[in-house]
């Protein structure tokens, strides 16, 4: 991006803000145990947060590295906010394709800032509400209908998604064959399941090894004349 200023401002932003957030995170079961007296040991702790720290410590690096490109400044509030996979990478990806912008550009970036505030906004608007209507509409989400329909709402999310991959366009650019690029990692993938590697376990250390496969392979099929990148018109208001 070329607004130095602005960019300053959103990492100075963005920073004191994922600092408030921890504070407020950690913050809140401090003062409960301050209050309540009821500080477990250290190594209780340990015990139970170690394996979970194994598990999410490289799914949030996999996060940061693989979605930054497509959020740009708006992945401070994403990280803050969370509902990353299901709810704000899926309102970036659409602001893009909607707006017919490019990735880490200018306009990209306004776009997705704006969607994804937008989105945080109104989550937290919807959250709100739901908690102060969580006693009054209890009968009716209890009723069998609500909670089939429920159980597809995070399905048709990752549908929306999976077609806007699908599409191959890339803001002003199309891209033919880009699927191809997965087909090395899928393969790698099936072959450690083959053998009884527990992926589910270690999901985060996969993505992460994932990546540079899948951009080496893309970048390979790309030098091969496999994967084409074509300029698209793209329509003026």
């Amino acid at each position: 991006m070329k607004n130095e200023k602005y960019i300053n401002s959103i990492h100075r932003w963005g920073r004191w803000g994922s600092f408030g957030a921890i504070a407020f995170m950690v913050g809140i079961p401090i003062v409960a145990c301050l209050i309540f007296d009821c500080f477990p040991s250290m190594k209780l702790v340990l015990q139970s947060g170690s394996g979970l720290l194994a598990m999410f410590i490289p799914i949030a690096i996999s996060e940061v590295i693989s979605y930054a490109p497509v959020l740009g400044s708006s992945a401070y509030i994403t990280f803050i906010t969370g509902n990353v996979m299901n709810l704000k990478l899926p309102v970036a990806i659409n602001a893009i394709e909607l707006a017919e912008v490019e990735q880490s550009t200018d306009a990209g970036d306004a776009i997705t800032t704006v969607a994804i505030s937008a989105s945080s906004i109104l989550t937290m608007a919807i959250i709100a509400l739901g908690v102060i209507l969580l006693v009054p509409l209890q009968p009716v989400l209890t009723l069998p209908a609500v909670k089939t329909a429920t159980t597809y709402m995070l399905p048709a999310l990752f549908g929306g998604l999976i077609l806007g991959i699908f599409s191959g366009a890339a803001g002003k650019y199309v891209i033919k064959g880009k699927l191809l690029a997965v087909i090395p990692a899928v393969v790698i993938v099936a072959i450690m399941l083959a053998l009884g590697v527990p992926l589910s376990t270690y999901q985060g250390f996969a993505i992460v090894g994932m990546i540079p496969v899948t951009i080496l392979a893309a970048w390979i099929m790309y030098k091969k004349g496999i994967i084409k990148v074509e300029e698209r018109a793209i329509k003026k208001s």
